[in-house]
């Protein structure tokens, strides 16, 4: 005869989670549910003039062209700079696995720029390219190559890819040394022994063993693409030159704090954050069965 067990109610596990639950109410769902609310209105900078005009600020949106491309070239960055610091760091990664002396020093220094906020990285990127005094544009002018990204809006978009990337690598680094350094030698060495080469290693062992951690960084870092890199761009091109560096979460920037458009801004808001959460939505369910765990 089974014996149920029953525990007395008690209010100290609401206790505990009470303050994330707090935390996500106040500074997520609630501006959530206000910049929804304010995407049905047109209303003044100063709030004195409110008009409820339903999805006429949606339909207003997607009939600017000028929004269509900020939209592609959004898509066209996340994905660059999320293909960029994941590679980078996978072979990063794989490099220091390997290393035997001096290991504690190598994954030091590729740790340090995890430290570096968005705004600085972007301030030292953009000091390395100034066009006139910048150590790598002179080096490019000597070259034979003019570089200024002030006035080319492919050079813009190429340094704050770089930057971006760059910014981020030291995160994928970590969780890529940790999943390697997590598979068991055992299965290293038994390849080693049948003579499979270095490469094949890597792509038919250790590869596949870290492909959980692969899609995590992968939703992690487009996430980080989408919102984060806003202060870099702020500080390398403020958009430009001619918008060539605008991003949706910029333009929500331009439109709501610089235009006052407030209603507009609003649905740029919510626009983003619906995209994103298709986004990880799909990776989780489409992506995600080709992972090897």
């Amino acid at each position: 005869m089974l014996k149920q067990v029953h525990f007395k109610s008690s209010a100290l596990p609401y206790m505990l989670v009470a303050p994330q639950i707090i935390i996500t109410l106040v500074f997520f769902m609630w501006p959530a549910s206000q910049a929804i609310y304010q995407s049905l209105l047109i209303e003044d900078a100063f709030g004195g003039n409110t008009q409820f005009v339903w999805f006429d600020n949606f339909i207003e949106l997607f009939d600017d062209d000028h929004y269509v491309k900020t939209f592609v070239r959004t898509l066209f960055y996340s994905a660059m700079v999320a293909l960029l610091s994941l590679s980078v760091s996978l072979i990063l990664a794989a490099m220091a696995d390997r290393v035997i002396r001096g290991t504690g020093i190598y994954r030091t220094l590729l740790i340090w720029p995890y430290a570096v906020a968005p705004v600085i990285a972007g301030a030292l990127w953009a000091f390395l390219f100034y066009p006139t005094t910048g150590i790598i544009s002179t080096a490019l002018t000597k070259i034979g190559y003019e570089w200024n990204h002030q006035l080319n809006g492919n050079q813009a978009m190429f340094l704050v890819i770089i930057a971006a990337a760059w910014k981020q690598i030291s995160y994928n680094f970590l969780f890529f040394l940790a999943g390697m350094q997590a598979i068991p030698k055992s299965l290293i060495e038994a390849a080693a022994i049948d003579a499979a080469s270095p490469a094949k290693r890597f792509w038919t062992i250790i590869f596949p063993l870290i492909t959980p951690t692969t899609f995590f960084l992968l939703v992690v870092n487009i996430v980080y693409a989408f919102f984060e890199t806003f202060g870099i761009i702020h500080v390398v091109t403020k958009g430009g030159p001619a918008n060539a560096t605008e991003t949706l979460v910029y333009k929500v920037y331009k439109d709501g704090f610089i235009g006052l458009d407030l209603g507009g801004s609003s649905v740029q808001s919510v626009i983003l954050m619906v995209l994103v959460i298709a986004m990880t939505v799909f990776q989780f369910k489409f992506i995600e069965r080709k992972v090897e765990y």
